[in-house]
């Protein structure tokens, strides 16, 4: 005869809470569609179709959330943009 034992495990789970902070790109009367593309994809890594429709929420909606991520990772970016003659801030 054989007995089978359950056994129940309580587990702790850490979870390492990162604050996540955001690129906020603003419409302007100044800059191009197509500079505005070309600046997302270049300092934000977007695929072109990603930076077209931020562009265009931009434009219709005022501002859009172009990037996610840790200030650290941010700051230059948000920089970057600038020195192109974006509107944009890390909120």
């Amino acid at each position: 005869m054989s007995t089978k034992k359950k056994i129940q495990e309580e587990i702790d789970v850490l979870e390492k809470v990162i604050n996540q902070n955001e690129i906020v790109l603003f419409n302007d009367d100044v800059n191009t569609f197509d500079h505005v593309i070309d600046s997302l994809i270049a300092i934000c890594d977007h695929s072109l179709e990603q930076a077209e429709q931020c562009a265009m929420l931009v434009h219709y909606k005022g501002k859009c959330t172009v990037k996610t991520g840790e200030y650290y990772d941010l700051k230059p970016r948000c920089s970057q943009l600038l020195t192109r003659g974006l509107s944009a801030e890390i909120i």
